[in-house]
């Protein structure tokens, strides 16, 4: 054996020394180089995972260590093995895909626990249908007379047939009863459906009560005419959208019974936990809702990230002269805030403003009603017939520049009697009143949605902003760009939600102002039915199927939430659910599946153009999220020195996209959910 002289052995332990602490240093561990210690022992230690860990470069690991809520280790099994001790827990997790925590960026979590109540919970169901079911809930929940039956998760969009009893839905509740005020509350928080007796409530703004009908809805209601579905006589069909159910009595935002819920706020945790969620975004946070945090806080239960977004509506909160109250609104927002200032786990530094409504129109009402949401150009006027099958379809277009046509919108006077409209039908094939002309209109007035974001902005909140249509995003744009204008900062986290329809030329302004962009993925499929309700009125159609109602060169299959083309901008892409929309559960693996294939099994792809990658989406449920909410620091991604948000999954998402198997994506399950180093939720399913 060869001797070293003492200073080159010297030398080469040293050497040695170094290169053993850079090792451990990037794999986790600790270490020195003059002891080369073993790390302190973890609380837990998994190995045998497929660790997706939403880092800047993607990457994949196989293990992780825990200790005190905190990641201390991510790489390989080899490495872990020193943070195992007599009294770490040691888990196998069989090959499992891991992920980190989930953020859904906009939802409403008061009202996605299923409560014992009337819920139609969105099946479709004919009118006739729509009867018996309503009848046996007022049976069932023993519901005195004169009370309100409100009823949820009503599917406007699909089924609703009518037949010669049930005409329509007014007629169809007034058969379930006549001795109750019905409401049937549509899935998606912004459509409603209602009997005799409750359209009979409605006030004025003098607060009379007047009730909806075909005189008051030129008088009282004129400006809410094209939220109020109207049959051929003129009269209410039962229909009423947006702010035309306040009048009843009877709006509450997603129907939240915040006094059942305080019974035991933790289900709104668990649910979420249950589905993988770790933080999220309460889209529209009413100020009489933040008790039911504070009990959740109090309680230790509060098992997820929560950011408010506060809403406080302009419409609503007024100074004596009628005017928007801003320093109102400012100071609540301000002082509720400061309540949450110090608070590790809730925060209060967002605001929410609906800028439009919803983009369906209602083929069944006569005459249609027209989409509401405020249009870049005029909504067309669809001419719907029947099939031999009893199904609508599309048979043709107004000409409003027939002559007929201009008399009818220089008289509508003319035609306010069922004769006179009944004669106009007969020989025209379509009710006078689709010789109307409409652009939609937006929530609020442009200059107070202009002042509500340069406000917010000026006393440091981001805002969050609810846009279907091409002109509220124009409009949320054009709010965000002079607000920033105003207060100088354009690092502030504002967001667009949903963004169903934009023109390109508003894609590129959402990139360079580097937005956050909310969308609900699981809406990105065709649906021929909720199509029908939409598409006729944008594009020139003929038919009723899916390529009839898609023809590739159309103003919205090209534009339809424009993903992909947002992140290209320069958009930071977000997951939010808007549960309970559409349904209760917030199903982030239905939402990942659909912003892969953007479509439902069978039925061809919405838009395919827009398609992006699954760890695209899985990005925007987990990093994306997190930075949006200013949570990046601590969460969001699996790193040494973040927080041990992570779930553990049955299936393998990001396998099966990249294998061609995306359509099996939204069937996953999660195992485990992890929180600050504690399992949250296991599922009884192994």
């Amino acid at each position: 054996m060869k001797r070293l002289w003492p200073e080159r052995a010297a030398l080469l332990l040293a050497a040695l020394l170094s290169g053993f602490a850079a090792d451990a240093a990037a794999t986790g561990t600790i270490a020195t180089a003059s002891t080369a210690e073993r790390p302190a022992p973890a609380d837990l230690v998994l190995t045998n995972a497929r660790i997706y860990t939403s880092d800047a470069t993607r990457s994949m690991a196989r293990a992780l260590a825990v200790r005190a809520g905190k990641i201390v280790y991510v790489g390989e099994a080899s490495g872990a093995r020193a943070y195992i001790g007599p009294a770490t827990q040691q888990r196998n997790a069989a090959g499992r895909l891991v992920l980190p925590g989930l953020y859904d960026s906009h939802l409403h979590p008061t009202s996605i626990v299923d409560l014992d109540v009337c819920d139609l919970h969105s099946a479709e169901k004919s009118l006739a249908e729509m009867t018996a079911f309503v009848r046996a809930c007022i049976d069932h929940y023993h519901v005195p007379a004169g009370e309100w039956l409100r009823v949820r998760q009503w599917n406007f969009s699909s089924g609703n047939q009518p037949d010669a009893t049930h005409p329509n839905l007014r007629v169809a509740l007034d058969l379930a009863s006549t001795k109750h005020p019905i409401e049937l509350r549509g899935n998606d928080g912004h459509h409603g459906a209602y009997n005799s007796l409750a359209l009979s409530m409605a006030t004025n703004a003098s607060g009379q009560r007047v009730g909806y009908s075909r005189a008051t809805l030129q008088t009282d209601f004129k400006s809410w005419r094209v939220l109020i579905g109207v049959d051929q006589a003129g009269e209410p069909n039962g229909t009423a959208n947006e702010q035309a159910r306040k009048v009843m009595g009877t709006l509450t935002l997603f129907g939240d019974d915040l006094r059942e819920l305080m019974k035991a706020p933790e289900r709104i945790t668990a649910k979420l936990n249950s589905v993988g969620i770790t933080g999220m975004l309460n889209a529209s946070t009413a100020v009489d809702s933040l008790p039911l945090y504070d009990a959740l806080d109090r309680s230790g239960k509060l098992t997820v990230r929560t950011t408010l977004a506060l809403l406080l509506d302009p419409d609503e909160i007024r100074t004596a002269d009628g005017q928007p109250d801003w320093d109102r609104m400012v100071s609540t927002a301000k002082a509720i805030r400061e309540k949450y200032a110090n608070n590790p786990l809730l925060r209060v530094d967002r605001v929410k403003l609906f800028a439009d409504g919803i983009l369906e129109g209602d083929p069944q009402a006569i005459p249609p009603t027209l989409p509401e949401v405020a249009s870049l150009k005029p909504y067309l006027q669809p001419i719907f017939a029947r099939d031999a099958a009893g199904r609508l379809k599309v048979r043709g277009y107004v000409d409003s520049a027939a002559p007929w046509c201009v008399e009818a919108r220089a008289h509508p006077d003319k035609y306010a009697d069922p004769a006179t409209t009944g004669a106009f039908l007969r020989e025209h094939g379509y009710h006078p009143g689709q010789c109307q002309i409409s652009s939609g209109q937006l929530q609020h007035e442009r200059a107070v949605i202009m002042e509500f974001v340069r406000r917010f902005h000026l006393a440091d909140f981001a805002v969050h902003i609810h846009t279907i249509g091409d002109v509220a995003v124009r409009t949320a744009l054009d709010a965000i760009e002079a607000a920033r204008a105003a207060d100088g900062i354009s690092a502030q986290h504002d967001a667009l939600a949903h963004v169903q329809l934009a023109h390109p030329d508003d894609v590129a302004r959402i990139g360079r102002d580097h937005l956050y962009v909310a969308y609900t993925y699981a809406w990105m499929n065709t649906d021929p039915e909720y199509d029908l309700s939409v598409i006729p009125f944008v594009d020139r159609i003929s038919g009723s199927d899916s390529n009839a109602l898609h023809p590739p060169d159309g103003y919205y299959e090209r534009n339809a939430y424009p993903v992909l083309a947002t992140k290209q901008a320069g958009a930071t892409l977000l997951g939010g659910s808007d549960a309970p929309v559409e349904t209760s559960d917030p199903r982030p693996f239905v939402n990942m599946e659909r912003a892969v294939t953007r479509s439902i099994h069978g039925l061809p792809p919405l838009n395919p153009s827009q398609r992006i990658g699954i760890r695209d989406v899985i990005d925007a449920y987990t990093i994306n999220g997190a930075r949006y909410l200013g949570r990046d620091a601590e969460a969001g991604s699996i790193e040494v020195g973040k927080s041990a948000d992570f779930i553990v999954l049955d299936h393998d998402i990001v396998a099966l996209a990249d294998n061609g198997k995306p359509e099996q994506i939204g069937d996953t399950r999660v195992l485990e959910t992890w929180f600050t180093g504690k399992r949250v939720y296991r599922s009884t399913m192994r």
